[in-house]
């Protein structure tokens, strides 16, 4: 990255336009570990972009996700659905992390839909459950704004986070599905999992969910003016709430069982913005 990471994200935004032949998307779509089954559900890509193709992403994503985007129109609406993402725990900075979401802004996007996958905290939840995001607690330790300049045509670092998950976008997803729940996302760096004793310091801070990703993301994309909506799949239950342990392989497998109704979920979403 560049010490201009809004700079090397409009650069990115403009070879996207390129390779894509669209000037303009209007949406992003995120998609979180084994859920790029999703992307099928939105329909077929009119351009698939390896990440080595633009500047700033990196050659190769973690498991289960896979370094690409595509185009697909949703509706005659151009959107950008990104089948991976970087993350902290593969060494990346929290401008890298942000980049695949800056980019996304640059190149048009004014909607950003940001999905994952998490262990439950709040009793009642069960692996296969989605979730929308209401709110996060960012403990990550660090944050995508710091060391941004306000001014020279970048926007005020010190971001009002009160509507950080968009409420007009939730309530239009609870519209069209009002079985969906919602809770409150806690970012960890990972990647390792959780203690027991970690997991009930979160639900004491009130996190009804945790993961490794979305929430740096998110304050990057209200950080540019985009509205953000979140949708997580339940995959595991918080340590020392359940007798089974968490793998790596039972995770991608929950999340590959619901890939398809989140990609119909957004799907619906799009269409009726």
């Amino acid at each position: 990255m560049t010490n201009d990471p809004l700079r090397e994200a409009a650069e990115a935004a403009q070879t996207l336009g390129s390779l894509t032949g669209i000037a303009r998307h209007d949406v992003a779509v995120i998609l979180g570990t084994g859920l790029t089954g999703a992307a099928e559900a939105l329909g077929e890509p009119g351009a698939r972009i390896d990440f080595d193709q633009l500047p700033g992403f990196p050659e190769r994503t973690s498991h289960a996700q896979r370094p690409e985007v595509w185009s697909v129109a949703v509706d005659d609406r151009p959107v950008l659905v990104f089948l991976g993402r970087p993350h902290l725990y593969e060494g990346r900075t929290p401008a890298e992390v942000a980049h695949p979401v800056r980019t996304a802004v640059e190149a048009g996007c004014r909607t950003v839909v940001i999905t994952n996958a998490s262990g439950a905290l709040r009793p009642g939840l069960a692996p296969g459950d989605l979730v929308l995001i209401r709110d996060h607690l960012n403990l990550t330790g660090v944050s995508t704004l710091t060391g941004l300049l306000t001014g020279q045509g970048h926007p005020n670092v010190f971001v009002d986070l009160t509507d950080a998950w968009s409420t007009h976008l939730r309530e239009l997803t609870l519209e069209m599905d009002g079985s969906l729940r919602e809770g409150v996302y806690a970012q960890l760096p990972g990647p390792h999992f959780e203690t027991p004793a970690e997991i009930r310091m979160l639900r004491t801070l009130g996190a009804d969910l945790v993961g490794m990703s979305s929430v740096l993301e998110a304050i990057a994309a209200r950080h540019l003016g985009a509205e953000v909506l979140g949708l997580s799949v339940v995959v595991n239950l918080g340590a020392g709430m359940d007798r089974a342990s968490a793998s790596p392989t039972s995770i991608v497998e929950v999340a590959r069982s619901r890939a398809a109704t989140v990609g119909t979920i957004v799907r619906g979403v799009v269409t009726r913005l």
